[in-house]
């Protein structure tokens, strides 16, 4: 029997930086190190310079594009993340959740696609 493997959010989101940096070497694209575990001082000390929960993985600031990494399966959107996304959509931002390196090809290429019409 062979078991199927499922690669990280982190992994997904890694091969996904090093894809967006070779296919569009001119666009800039940076994360948001909002999650992971920190002990309770850096916590509210990053609280009080402004962090906020639920603020997606991935920024594209050329195109106001925000990503959202998931994993490929077993993963969903936290309350605070859905909360969020909603607030960029309100402002005009553009919001993709993108469940596994291959789906945030797809749709930022399809998005992309869009904008140099």
């Amino acid at each position: 029997m062979t078991e199927k493997i499922i690669i990280s959010e982190h992994q997904e989101q890694k091969i996904f930086v090093s894809w967006f940096e070779l296919a569009y070497p001119d666009k800039l694209i940076f994360a948001i190190p909002n999650g992971g575990k920190r002990n309770i001082v850096t916590a509210a000390k990053l609280k009080e310079e402004g962090v906020k929960a639920g603020i997606p993985d991935l920024f594209i600031p050329e195109h106001n594009v925000w990503i959202e990494m998931k994993r490929k399966s077993k993963a969903s959107l936290s309350e605070s993340q859905k909360t969020m996304i909603e607030k960029l959509k309100n402002c005009g931002h553009v919001v993709l959740v993108c469940y596994g390196c291959d789906d945030a090809i797809l749709q930022v290429t399809n998005y992309l696609k869009t904008k140099t019409k």
